[in-house]
C-alpha cells in the first residue's frame, strides 16, 4: 500500500469490523521452570525465550520512505518509548528522533503528501480519542493539528496533486458523527466542508472533492450516496444487504475520478474486485477467488490504478495485473523466505520499503531500488531474536460438526515433532489462542503470542471460526446471533479435533484470547466448564447487554450491525439471546482457573465488564486473578505492561497445565499492573509483589 493509500484509509476502518479487535544475541539456557510440575521433553529442547525479546520494544519498526525518496522514517525507542526517527536516504547513518512521547509509545506514523512533515496520530491511555499531529522536518516543530478534548480524527481524503491539504472527519460537535474539514498542512487551519448528522462515513477523490457518503440502512446494510457540491443525494446510487455489509466496500477511486473501485461480495460469496466506471456506473470483475476475499491491492501512487491484488486463504498470496509490478514481486520473492509485503513507496515507484516476515527467524525491512535491482538492509526488528529457538506454523483445516472448514494455524513445541509432520510424537498441553473481533482473523506468520507459549512448552491452537472474515460472506454470517453457541462448538470442535489428531492431552488444554478472545474464554469456562484447564481472559465482555450500552458513541451509525449479529436488547427476544450468550450469568459454573487483564480507560470493553465477573466469582466463592492497568484502554500499548500480563500469564499457565515459565521476578516493577484479586493463584506472584 502506498503511503497516499494509507493516508487516505486511515481510521476508516468500520466500527463493525472493528468492535472487539485487540491490537504485540543468543539465548542461554539459565531459565528454570518455576512450578511444581516436570517440564514437558518438549520444551526441555529449547532455552527459554526471555518475554522481553518477544514483547518488549522492537529496535526499529514501521520502516517508510517519503513520497520524494529523500527520507527513511521508523519507530524506535528514544529513552526506552518508541518515537519516531528519520534519515537522509544519502547518509542513513545520520538519523535522529523526530518526537519526544514519554509515555505512550507511538505505535505508527505516516508522510504527508508533499513530504515535508512526518504525522502520527496518539490518544490518551487508550482511551482511543485520536488527535493528529505533525512534525515539520526542516525545522522538527511539532504541531497538534487537531487540538480538541474527547474528538477522534478521521482521515477522509488525500491527494496526489493538492499536496497541502487534507480532508479530516472530527467528531468534536457531536461525538457520534464526524463533520467533513479541509486541513490546511502548513497553516493548520481547519474549515467546515460538511455538517454530517447521520453518516457512517465519507469519501473524496483527488480533488479533495467529496464523492460519496455512507449510511447504514434499516436493514442493517449500508447505502452509498454520490455528494455533489457537497450536497448528499436523496436516494443511494448503491446499497447493500446486511448479509454482504461486511464484505462489500468502496476501495476508492482512481486519481482522475474516472474509476471507483469495490470489494464486491454482492451476487457472490467471497468478495471480488470490481472496476466500476464513474458516469457509466458499468462494473467489470478484476479478480475473484472460490475460497477467499481479495484482501489488498497494490496501486499506482500517483495514478491509483490497482497493480496487482493479494488472496488470503491460509496464506496471503500476490498476483500482479501490471507486468513490471509482477516482475519485482518475482524478483522479491526469489530473494526472500517466507512472506514479505510492500510497506512504503516513493512516488515515482522507484524504491520499495519491502517487510520480510520469514517467521523462523526476526522480521527484516529492507529498501528495495527496482531500478538498481538491489535490496539492501533497513533493519531487523527484533535481533534479540537471532538464534532463538523459532517454530514453523503450520496452516491446517478443520472440519465442524456441521460441516464448515475452519482455517487454522498451529504451532508445536520446539523437539517434539521429530519428522517435522506437523503433529507432535505424543500429545503435549496445548493453549487455543482465540482471536478478538470476532469480525477479523487469524493469519499466516509470525506470531509473538505463538512463539512465546510454544517455547513454554505448548502446542498453540488459532481457529477461524464462523464469524470471522476474509472467507466469504457466507462464513461470516454462518456467525449471527451464535455468540456462545455455534461459534463456540466450532472452538470445541477444534479442540476435540487436536485431542483426536494425537496433538494434544485432553486434561491439559487452556484457553485464551483478547477482547472476543476473552469473552470466548469467559464462554468456554461458564458454558463448557470441565472442557479446559484454565482460562486467560484479556479486555473480555462478560455481558453482551451492558456492552451494547456502553460503546462509544461514534459507532452510532452502524449500531444496527451489532443488533443483527449479536442480538437487539430493545427487543424481548432479543435481551433473552445476550443474557443466554452472557457468561455473567453463568459465573457459578465456572470451576477452573481464570486469569483476567484489563485496561482501566477501554471505550470498546469497559472495565465494568470485567469487575462484574470478578463480583460474581467472590460472591460465589470460586477463585479469580484479576490484573487491572489504569493506564490501558483495549489491550496494553506499553511494553512494559505487555511485559508484565505476560509474566502473570506464562505462570499462571504453568501452574495450570504444567509447561514451563520464566520467573516474575521484577517484570511488574516498571508497569502499572494492580493485581486486584488473587495474587496467591499465579506462581510467585505474591513474592514478586513483596520484593
Amino acid at each position: 500500500m502506498t503511503t497516499l493509500t494509507k493516508f487516505r484509509h486511515f481510521c476508516l476502518i468500520s466500527a463493525a469490523t472493528a468492535a472487539l479487535t485487540m491490537p504485540a544475541a543468543g539465548y542461554a539456557d539459565n531459565h528454570t521452570a518455576n512450578n511444581g510440575t516436570a517440564m514437558t521433553t518438549t520444551a526441555e529442547a529449547a532455552p527459554l525465550i526471555p518475554r522481553d525479546a518477544l514483547f518488549g520494544n522492537p529496535v526499529r519498526a514501521g520502516g517508510q520512505i517519503s513520497p520524494d525518496g529523500k527520507w527513511l522514517s521508523w519507530l524506535a525507542p528514544n529513552d526506552g518509548v518508541l518515537n519516531i526517527w528519520v534519515a537522509p536516504v544519502s547518509n542513513p547513518d545520520d538519523e535522529r528522533a523526530l518526537t519526544s512521547a514519554t509515555d505512550r509509545p507511538i505505535r505508527q506514523h505516516f508522510w504527508s503528501p508533499d513530504a515535508s512533515a512526518v504525522m502520527y496520530i496518539q490518544d490518551k491511555g487508550g482511551d482511543e480519542n485520536f488527535l493528529l499531529y505533525k512534525i515539520d522536518i526542516a525545522t522538527g516543530a511539532e504541531t497538534n493539528l487537531t487540538p480538541f478534548e474527547k474528538t477522534r480524527v478521521q482521515i477522509v481524503g488525500a491527494s496526489t496533486t493538492m499536496k497541502d491539504k487534507v480532508l479530516v472527519g472530527l467528531n468534536n460537535r457531536d461525538p457520534r458523527f464526524h463533520d467533513v474539514h479541509m486541513l490546511d498542512l502548513t497553516t493548520g487551519a481547519l474549515s467546515l466542508v460538511l455538517e454530517n448528522n447521520g453518516y457512517a462515513g465519507f469519501m473524496a477523490d483527488d480533488t479533495l472533492t467529496l464523492r460519496m457518503a455512507l449510511s447504514q440502512n434499516a436493514a442493517g446494510g449500508t447505502d452509498y450516496f454520490r455528494v455533489e457540491n457537497n450536497e448528499v443525494a436523496a436516494e443511494p446510487f448503491e446499497t447493500t444487504a446486511m448479509e454482504d455489509s461486511l464484505t462489500t466496500s468502496p476501495a476508492g477511486y482512481t486519481s482522475d475520478g474516472s474509476t471507483l473501485y469495490w470489494i464486491d461480495s454482492r451476487g457472490r460469496n467471497t468478495a471480488a474486485l470490481i472496476a466500476q466506471d464513474s458516469d457509466s456506473g458499468d462494473k467489470r470483475v478484476i479478480a475473484e477467488d472460490a475460497k477467499a476475499d481479495i484482501g489488498g491491492t497494490m496501486r499506482d501512487p500517483v495514478t491509483g490504478v490497482v497493480e496487482a491484488y493479494a488472496v488470503n486463504y491460509l496464506k496471503n498470496e500476490w498476483t500482479a495485473i501490471d507486468p513490471e509490478i509482477g516482475a519485482s514481486l518475482d524478483w522479491l520473492e526469489s530473494r526472500l523466505e517466507g512472506q514479505f509485503g510492500v510497506a512504503s513507496r516513493t512516488e515515482d515507484d522507484s524504491i520499495w520499503i519491502v517487510a520480510n516476515d520469514p517467521l523462523v527467524k526476526p522480521a527484516a525491512t529492507y529498501i528495495y531500488d527496482r531500478k538498481a535491482s538491489t535490496l539492501t538492509p533497513f533493519y531487523t526488528s527484533r535481533p534479540a531474536l537471532e538464534g532463538a529457538p523459532l517454530q514453523p506454523l503450520h496452516p491446517r483445516e478443520i472440519t465442524s460438526r456441521d460441516g464448515l472448514t475452519l482455517p487454522s494455524y498451529l504451532t508445536l513445541p520446539p523437539g517434539s515433532d521429530a519428522d517435522g509432520d506437523g503433529k507432535p510424537d505424543k500429545p503435549v498441553p496445548m493453549v487455543l489462542l482465540v482471536h478478538g473481533g470476532p469480525w477479523a482473523r487469524d493469519g499466516y506468520g509470525f506470531n509473538s503470542n505463538h512463539q512465546m507459549l510454544a517455547n513454554r512448552g505448548y502446542a498453540v491452537l488459532s481457529v477461524n471460526f464462523r464469524g470471522s472474515t476474509g472467507f466469504g460472506k457466507d462464513f461470516i454470517n454462518a456467525g449471527n446471533l451464535e455468540w456462545g453457541l455455534k461459534m463456540h462448538d466450532d472452538l470445541i470442535d477444534a479442540v476435540d479435533w487436536a485431542i483426536g489428531e494425537g496433538i494434544a492431552q485432553a486434561d491439559k488444554v487452556a484457553i485464551m484470547g483478547g477482547s472476543y478472545g476473552g469473552y470466548a474464554t469467559l464462554a468456554g469456562l461458564t458454558v463448557t466448564p470441565d472442557k479446559f484447564a484454565c482460562g486467560v481472559d484479556i479486555v473480555g465482555p462478560s455481558n453482551l447487554e451492558t456492552l451494547l450500552k456502553t460503546i462509544p458513541p461514534y459507532w452510532e451509525p452502524l449500531v444496527k450491525q451489532f443488533h443483527t449479529r449479536m442480538g437487539n436488547p430493545n427487543t424481548p427476544e432479543g435481551l433473552a439471546m445476550l443474557k443466554v450468550a452472557s457468561p455473567l450469568y453463568k459465573a457459578d459454573k465456572i470451576v477452573k482457573p481464570l486469569l483476567i487483564g484489563q485496561g482501566a480507560n477501554d471505550p470498546r470493553v469497559a472495565q465494568a465488564e470485567s469487575d462484574q465477573i470478578v463480583a460474581a466469582m467472590k460472591s460465589a466463592g470460586i477463585p479469580v486473578t484479576y490484573v487491572l492497568y489504569p493506564d490501558e484502554g483495549h489491550g496494553f500499548a506499553r511494553p512494559e505492561n505487555n511485559i508484565a500480563f505476560y509474566a502473570v500469564a506464562e505462570n499462571f499457565l504453568a501452574a495450570c497445565i504444567g509447561g514451563r515459565a520464566e520467573p516474575v521476578g521484577d517484570a511488574l516493577k516498571p508497569s502499572s499492573a494492580q493485581i486486584v484479586e488473587g495474587a496467591e493463584h499465579v506462581n510467585g506472584l505474591e513474592a514478586a509483589l513483596e520484593g
